[in-house]
C-alpha cells in the first residue's frame, strides 16, 4: 500500500540531498505546472479509501446525512457533480470513485475532495449559496485538487526524507502518519490557483455559468464573511482570485451560462 516506483524515487533522493523533498518546476502563479509526485494512482486510491472509512467512522465531526433518507437532496448533489464529471476533460474520470457524501452541519461553509474522488459538502455551504452555479464552481474546484493530483504532490513535498525512505522501503510503521496527515494538509498557491483555473474550464463544458467559484468568492467578499473553505481562507486572496477567474473566463470566449437558482431553491428545500 502506498508504494512508488522504486527506482525513480532512490533516484531521486540521491540527486536531491535536503532535508525534505521540495524540488518542483510549478510556478507559483498556477501555470506550466509540473511537480514531483512520488505517489502512484493506486495510493491515491487507497489513501482515499482509508480517509473515507476514517470520515464515515466519526459521525460526531461528520455527520453524514443518509443518502436513503435524503434521496432528492443526494439526487440533486449527485446530478451537478456529474454535469462536471461527465463533460470536463479530466484525466482520472475512469480511475477514481467520485463519491458523493453530504455533512449534516449548517455552520460550517466547507466542501473538500480526498484523493480518489471521494466529495464532502456541508450543508452549510449549500444552504449559504444562491445558485447552482456557485456550487457547480466550488465542486469544479474539489474535483481538480482530486483530478490534478493536488494531495499526493503536497504530500511528497512536506513529508520528510526519512519518512519517504521508509516508505518506499514497505516500512509499514509509517503509514498512518501519512493517512492521518491528509486531512489537515494545505495545498500551495500554486495548487489553489490550478483549482480556481480548472474550475472555470470544467464548468465551461456545461450549461452552467463557469463563472460560478467566482460569484461564491464575491459572496463572501461582500457580505464580509472570514470564515469558508480553506481554499478561500488561504493565498492568494479573494480579490486576486475574483480577478483571475474572470481572466480565465474571458480567455474562453466570456459564455454567459446558466445559474439554476430556483432549481438550486428545490435542492435547498431538501435537507434537513
Amino acid at each position: 500500500m502506498y508504494k512508488s516506483k522504486i527506482q525513480i524515487a532512490l533516484f531521486t533522493l540521491m540527486v536531491f540531498s535536503m532535508p525534505f523533498i521540495t524540488s518542483n518546476c510549478k510556478k507559483d502563479d498556477g501555470t506550466n505546472l509540473i511537480q514531483l509526485n512520488l505517489f502512484s494512482i493506486e495510493d491515491d486510491k487507497q489513501m482515499g479509501a482509508d480517509v473515507s472509512k476514517e470520515i464515515e467512522s466519526d459521525p460526531v465531526n461528520y455527520p453524514i446525512l443518509s443518502s436513503s433518507q435524503y434521496p432528492d437532496a443526494y439526487g440533486h448533489l449527485v446530478r451537478i457533480t456529474n454535469e462536471i464529471l461527465n463533460k470536463a476533460s479530466l484525466k482520472h474520470r475512469n480511475d477514481f470513485v467520485w463519491q458523493m457524501k453530504i455533512i449534516h452541519d449548517d455552520s460550517t461553509l466547507n466542501a473538500f475532495c480526498t484523493p480518489g474522488g471521494y466529495i464532502y459538502v456541508y450543508t452549510g455551504l449549500i444552504k449559504y449559496l444562491s445558485s447552482e452555479d456557485q456550487l457547480a464552481g466550488v465542486l469544479g474546484h474539489e474535483i481538480a485538487h482530486a483530478d490534478e493530483r493536488h494531495t499526493t504532490e503536497a504530500m511528497t513535498s512536506a513529508m520528510g526524507r526519512d519518512i519517504l525512505v521508509k516508505l518506499i522501503l514497505g516500512d509499514s510503521s509509517v503509514l498512518g502518519q501519512v493517512t492521518t496527515g491528509l486531512l489537515g494538509l494545505k495545498y500551495s498557491r500554486g495548487h489553489e490557483t490550478e483549482a480556481d483555473l480548472k474550475s472555470v474550464e470544467y464548468l465551461d463544458k456545461t450549461d452552467y455559468d463557469a463563472r460560478g467559484a467566482a460569484r461564491f468568492f464575491e459572496k463572501l467578499i461582500a457580505s464580509g464573511q472570514s470564515g469558508g473553505p480553506q481554499f478561500l481562507s488561504t493565498h492568494p486572496n479573494p480579490d486576486n482570485r475574483v480577478e483571475a477567474i474572470l481572466s480565465k473566463w474571458e480567455s474562453l470566449g466570456s459564455k454567459v451560462g446558466q445559474t439554476f437558482d430556483s432549481r438550486y431553491t428545490d435542492f435547498k428545500n431538501s435537507l434537513p
